[in-house]
């Protein structure tokens, strides 16, 4: 297997098998020292005990930026307070400045050394330039190891500024890997007879001529209904055959829809919810539709009036979708200004059958007996999956959409985003459905658009 430089291996060539066994990457050659940027600290605030026996140094312009941005009530503030607290934790059983062992094997210190020889355009004062300076002030102190050699420095961060002007000023930097992966390449399609499932024991889809059979476990199959659909919506491939038994399915209570724009991802996933909820024996009191603030953290409160006003622009792809699903006379609008209070998909919300909500907010909440969708999830951090999933309560079904290759947060890629690394954890559960939709249904423009640009 792969090993990475901050001794973990590389989760690309990871197997489930080999993930589920536990096996860690251990120190294989010369012991490192790892400075840390605070989007490392701000992505996980644990990244501290992600680099094995390696040494850790947090430089102090970190702990400054930390101690700013742990004030609000978004995931960014409480992964600053997380971070401090675990350094704070690790204070109490001895010396930052010297150096405190950690369960790793590994010594974390806090550096407050810049470097004097740095270049002049180095010396601005912005916490980047310092974070850069104090790593080179680490090279400029490194010890040696048992060999004689002098240990070797590497900065990591998340930001792609950082890493060049790090590399400008001959310091190595690199990105942080460790929750990275590419296993949602190898999977999602759906199989032909040929196939072979590479022993995952989460729900997967074989085609069979005209049939398709529903996987789980050791490859237990069961034939799927031909025809079904919701709310008046039909699938249009068998791809979406397969997405609409997955998420009507009960038992699978946690479903992962990608896709490129137009593949039918946020439409279905409505309109499931909705047919759930609404039916004459609902198997769901709600459905609760979430999409991320992006960034992730940042509070609506600047923008003007009350909190669905604040939401409507980030939100209006789903009032598209909603309007397909419960289709709204055109007779009836009268006019712009007035067109929302004629929606017919309204009187869900109104109701309460559907809720839209800001992910900003949703820590600390219990949400039991929903149909809950996350959309847009691959604008999510690996943490930010985490306390979303932990939300969910007893009865609670959650479908995550999104489109891996469409990345808008910051210090994100298509191999570290949340919802890249849910499929790599839930690929061996059988509880756990994904799909890869490919083909664009909205219309022969957006796929020609999709796939010639």
């Amino acid at each position: 297997m792969e090993q990475t430089e901050c001794g973990r291996p590389s989760c690309i060539e990871e197997s489930p098998e080999s993930r589920k066994s536990g096996r860690s990457g251990g120190n294989q050659g010369t012991k490192k020292i790892f400075v840390l940027d605070t989007n490392v600290l701000i992505h996980d605030p644990n990244s501290l005990f992600s680099f094995g026996d390696n040494d850790v140094v947090v430089p102090f312009a970190v702990l400054e930026e930390l101690d700013r941005l742990k004030k609000g009530h978004g995931e960014i503030a409480a992964s600053a307070r997380t971070a401090l607290r675990t350094i704070d934790r690790l204070r109490e059983t001895g010396s930052l400045l010297a150096g405190i062992n950690m369960d790793t094997g590994g010594l974390l210190s806090v550096s407050t050394s810049l470097s004097g020889s740095a270049s002049t355009f180095m010396e601005g004062r912005t916490e980047d330039d310092k974070i850069i300076r104090t790593a080179l002030g680490v090279v400029e102190k490194s010890q040696t190891d048992g060999t004689g050699r002098l240990l070797p420095v590497t900065l990591v961060s998340k930001d792609t500024t950082v890493r060049i002007k790090a590399e400008v000023c001959g310091l190595h930097a690199e990105d942080f890997t460790s929750d990275k992966t590419t296993l949602f390449q190898k999977y999602g399609k759906v199989l032909e007879e040929t196939d072979y499932t590479n022993g995952i024991l989460s729900v997967r889809y074989l085609r069979s001529e005209d049939e398709i059979y529903r996987l789980r476990g050791h490859d237990d199959g069961a034939r799927i209904k031909n025809g079904k659909s919701l709310e008046g919506i039909f699938p249009k491939n068998v791809e979406q055959r397969c997405a609409i038994d997955a998420l009507t399915n009960p038992e699978i209570e946690v479903v992962a829809l990608t896709g490129s724009a137009g593949t039918g991802k946020t439409l279905l996933a409505l309109a499931a919810g909705i047919h759930q909820t609404t039916k004459k024996s609902p198997l769901y009191e709600q459905v609760v539709v979430a999409r991320p603030i992006v960034p992730m953290g940042n509070d609506i409160g600047y923008l003007p009036g009350d909190v669905n006003e604040k939401l409507a622009p980030w939100m209006q792809p789903i009032f598209d979708s909603l309007e397909v699903i419960v289709n709204t006379p055109k007779g009836h609008i009268k006019d712009d200004a007035s067109a929302s209070q004629y929606r017919s998909f309204q009187y869900l919300i109104d109701s309460g059958a559907l809720q839209i909500e800001a992910l900003t907010y949703i820590r600390g909440r219990s949400l039991p007996q929903r149909y809950f969708i996350v959309d847009e999830s691959q604008n999510l951090r690996p943490i930010d999956v985490k306390t979303i999933i932990t939300r969910c309560g007893e009865g609670t079904k959650i479908v995550f959409t999104g489109d891996i290759n469409q990345i808008d947060t910051p210090y994100l890629d298509a191999k570290s985003n949340g919802l890249a690394y849910l499929i790599s954890r839930f690929i061996d559960e059988e509880n756990f459905c994904y799909l890869n939709l490919s083909c664009t249904v909205r219309s022969r423009l957006a796929e020609q658009g999709a796939r010639l640009l």
